[in-house]
């Protein structure tokens, strides 16, 4: 067995490609036309023929002089002018592989493939031939051809390639068919996989002699063919005994065929890659360990079709790539990268051909590989990496919501790691070019950059669909709920909404196939906050990302779009969605502006290109509300072009620092207790709708167009909502934790009655379904949250639909009204915004308050001192005037 550090390595240590080609190739004329009657077999054929020919570019070229193929022997840049036979036939894989370009070769060129030096061919009739190998410690492989081919020798254990037995492969222009065989072994010989306890056993025997040939050899056979891999570390029927009977109730009442859990390996298995068969079964809740101490089941989360069941041994898999990390300088890297290198075109071209239809299990790839711990090492990050995310990118929409469920039961920590490895990918990406960025040179043009968001994506709702969720029941309700209200909409009549951008922002397809909102997402596995890569926005011109992206939106079928970012808002700021934001408004602006002189030049009258309010500073109120209100009746589509202010009486042009002002008075007025349009809560902090108020809806719908108009026009407002307002405005209900931000002492209160377990609870609060409350007069009044609810009276046993129906009247039911008018005008300006598609509430609140938190110590080290001034100066420490 050979060195870890002989002759033809890859970082010291012998390459996948070399400790690959094991099998044997057996040509025979005869069975080839009989194979071309089948397409499958002639495509075959034709790719082995392809790999002749670019064997032969490489030792002996196209017989052109002036040839500049780097890959071609006859250039005088051949970049394998040094290299041997043996290796140059693993190099025509690679490049037939990677589509590379062929020449045209002369008809009398005809290629010889490497033989063994000292080697004499002798055959009994005189065509070319090889000795076999006297080697008893490698599997030989042998050649049989026709004359017109030649010898080469390929290893089939860890030796260097030419130690192992000899073999024969025909010229270009043959079309015989090549048999991958072996040569002790018959032709149908099943492909190499792993399981646990085979690694285990190949370590230690490598440990014991000391050298890592046999290691880096099967590393190298499993990871760079898909069929290995999908044989791999499947869940063993005698430690899955116990989940038996429920998977096979689950298969009986499912239409697809039961799942074969049997070790990989025996004579009556079938291979996966060439099954149609199915393995999803519906059965219980998701479940992680339930078969047993060293297995677990992979379950694929789907709340339409239950669970789906993978036969994938997730934690024997984890404990083997364990074993592996542990091996000091890790002898196996060089072969492992490689082999993903191979593996990644070859999964790409099979997902082309729809291998995932025809084997479901094939998307288990995908969980395999991306579960190797050492992905976000350098060596990795170089080039293996961003080859599987590239290959993850290519799944259609339905196969990457399977994977998101099947990541979904990963748990937290899981996901948190292997979003870490995906941003230090984009990270490393950007770093390394950083000073090359120009106008033709941006983060989205870098393959890594993108396949690493687009598998981000897939992660960023895989974290959502396996946390907190709201309940099927909730966002069915909502629905109803907003249907209503745009009915409610239609049939009010005084103020009508005009749809005139054709791109506005879709639902993003693969939450569409998820079935799942962002919004309605209470709490992901993974925060937020940890899918922004702050340097991938440090670097990133928003101004050009989206002008990509309304190219995109404008043209979906053209070829010459650019990526953008923007429909992977996850990945970006607060500060770049509200940029990208402010040049989607200004873009609207514009054609408002457009629109407006066409108006002008078609049917005279004045130009009006501005959204134009003049008020007087001592009825700015209702000289803003009459205009506005004319606005929403009559051009309802001004809201949209640029707000500008003008105070009568006053001279001055609004550049922006007229409408700040006016925002200012006018919410200092309409906010203003006295009014009695809102409440303020000392506790809290916070101004909630008043539900008896004497103000008609046009008031709050007033309020609704000032919140749009400032978020249109990037103004901040000194506006206290809480945060359920803003998820309100997204569509959602308030429900019993949104009560905390409006009445903090009463949300307390009917928490302390959850809580409360002993039996003495009727006693203790004495309360009914009816609740009391005052008007603004002092009156006493009552509702009944329940139709007779004051003989009712709150028991253990219905404390939590007392506990929800107190909350929903508070925040729904008692403002029904005002709420309506609110975001009736919210929607007027923000109709056709992605304000819905690009930030969450949290963010909303944010546009509209800007930030609550302020980074003092961050301010006094980006200031710079002037006038004699110094960090130290009196005036400069306020604390010691």
């Amino acid at each position: 067995m050979s060195s870890p550090n002989s002759s033809g390595s890859l970082d010291g240590h012998q390459s996948a490609s070399e400790l690959t080609v094991t099998s044997e190739i057996e040509i025979c004329g005869t069975e080839a036309r009989e194979s071309s009657k089948s397409p499958e077999m002639s495509k075959r054929v034709a790719a082995k023929e392809r790999i002749l020919q670019y064997y032969s570019q490489l030792t002996e070229g196209c017989g052109n002089e002036s040839c500049t193929n780097e890959n071609c022997a006859s250039s005088s840049s051949f970049r394998f002018k040094d290299i041997d036979r043996n290796k140059l036939a693993v190099e025509a894989i690679t490049l037939s592989k990677a589509k590379a370009e062929l020449c045209e070769r002369r008809p009398s060129k005809v290629s010889r493939l490497p033989q063994d030096e000292g080697e004499q061919e002798s055959g009994p009739s005189g065509s070319p031939g090889l000795a076999p190998s006297t080697s008893s410690s490698s599997s030989s492989t042998s050649l049989k051809s026709s004359p017109s081919s030649i010898a080469v020798s390929v290893p089939a254990t860890g030796g260097t390639i030419g130690q192992g037995a000899k073999a024969k492969v025909p010229s270009p222009t043959s079309s015989c068919k090549l048999d991958i065989t072996s040569n002790s072994s018959s032709k149908d010989k099943e492909p190499e996989y792993l399981t646990e306890e085979r690694l285990n056993m190949v370590i230690d025997e490598c440990e014991a002699k000391g050298s890592w040939s046999k290691l880096i050899h099967l590393i190298g056979l499993v990871f760079n063919n898909p069929e290995s891999i999908l044989l791999s570390f499947h869940v063993k029927k005698n430690l899955t005994s116990d989940c038996d009977t429920d998977i096979d109730l689950a298969q009986k009442a499912s239409s697809d065929v039961p799942m074969d859990c049997t070790e990989p390996g025996s004579k009556d298995r079938q291979k996966l890659s060439s099954t149609g068969r199915t393995s999803s079964c519906v059965s219980g809740p998701v479940v992680d360990n339930e078969c047993g101490s060293s297995t677990s089941v992979i379950r694929s989360t789907n709340v339409d079709h239950g669970d789906i069941v993978y036969p994938l041994d997730l934690a024997s898999l984890r404990r083997a790539y364990n074993r592996l990390s542990e091996i000091p300088d890790q002898p196996f890297q060089g072969a492992l990268i490689h082999a993903l290198l191979t593996l990644a075109p070859t999964v790409e071209r099979d997902i082309q051909y729809r291998a995932l239809e025809r084997d479901p299990n094939y998307i288990l790839i995908f969980v395999i590989i991306l579960e190797i711990p050492m992905l976000h090492w350098p060596e990795y990050l170089e080039s293996a990496f961003p080859s599987i995310c590239r290959a993850v990118e290519r799944l259609p929409v339905p196969f990457q919501a399977k994977l998101a469920r099947i990541w979904a039961g990963f748990g937290a920590e899981r996901l948190k790691d292997m979003v870490q490895s995906l941003q230090q990918l984009i990270t490393v990406k950007i770093i390394n070019n950083e000073g090359n960025w120009s106008a033709s040179f941006r983060p989205g043009d870098i393959p890594a950059i993108v396949g690493a968001t687009k598998v981000l994506k897939i992660l960023y709702y895989a974290s959502m669909l396996g946390g907190k969720m709201d309940s099927i029941e909730l966002v069915e309700e909502e629905k109803r709920l907003s249907e209503a209200d745009s009915l409610h909409e239609h049939m009010q009549g005084a103020f009508g909404f005009e749809i005139k951008d054709s791109t506005l922002p879709k639902e993003d397809p693969l939450g569409q196939e998820l079935g799942i909102q962002v919004i309605n997402c209470q709490e992901p596995l993974v925060p937020w906050e940890d899918f922004v890569n702050e340097p991938l926005n440090d670097n990133l011109d928003i101004g050009d990302d989206y002008t990509n992206y309304r190219h995109e939106m404008e043209s979906k079928f053209s070829l010459e779009s650019k990526f953008s970012f923007v429909p992977y808002f996850f990945i970006l700021t607060t500060a770049s969605k509200h940029t990208s934001m402010y040049y989607d408004n200004r873009i609207r602006m514009l054609h408002e502006r457009r629109a407006a002189f066409v108006q002008t030049l078609l049917h005279g009258g004045p130009p009006n290109p501005f959204l134009r309010v003049r008020v007087r500073r001592d009825h700015i109120v209702d000289d803003a509300l009459v205009n506005l209100e004319m606005i929403a009746m009559e051009y309802p589509g001004d809201f949209r072009k640029q707000l500008f202010v003008e105070f009568e009486g006053e001279q001055g042009l609004d550049e922006g620092g007229v409408s700040k002002e006016f925002f200012q008075l006018i919410v200092e007025e309409l906010f203003n207790p006295d009014i009695g349009m809102f409440t303020y809560n000392e506790q809290s902090h916070h101004c909630w709708f008043n539900s008896l108020s004497f103000e008609n809806d046009a008031q709050f719908t007033l309020i609704g167009i000032l919140l749009g108009l400032a978020i249109y026009n990037s103004c901040i407002l000194d506006i206290h909502f809480p945060m359920v307002v803003y998820r309100k405005l997204m569509g959602k209900k308030g429900v019993f934790k949104d009560l905390h931000d409006v009445d903090p002492t009463l949300k307390k209160s009917l928490q302390e009655m959850l809580d409360y377990d002993s039996e003495d609870f009727q006693d203790v609060f004495e309360q009914t379904f009816r609740i009391g409350y005052k008007d603004v007069f002092g009156n006493n009044l009552t509702y009944d949250l329940k139709e007779g609810g004051d003989n009712i009276n709150v028991t253990q046993e219905n404390k939590t639909e007392f506990v929800n129906l107190y909350a929903d009247y508070l925040l729904n039911k008692s403002i029904e009204q005002q709420f309506r008018a609110f975001k009736r005008g919210f929607l007027m300006v923000t109709s056709e915004s992605p304000l819905r598609q690009l930030f969450r509430p949290e963010e909303i609140e944010m546009l509209v308050c800007g930030s609550k938190v302020f980074d003092f110590r961050a301010l006094e080290k980006a200031t710079t001192y002037d006038g004699g001034f110094t960090e130290g100066s009196q005036a400069i420490r306020l604390e010691t005037v």
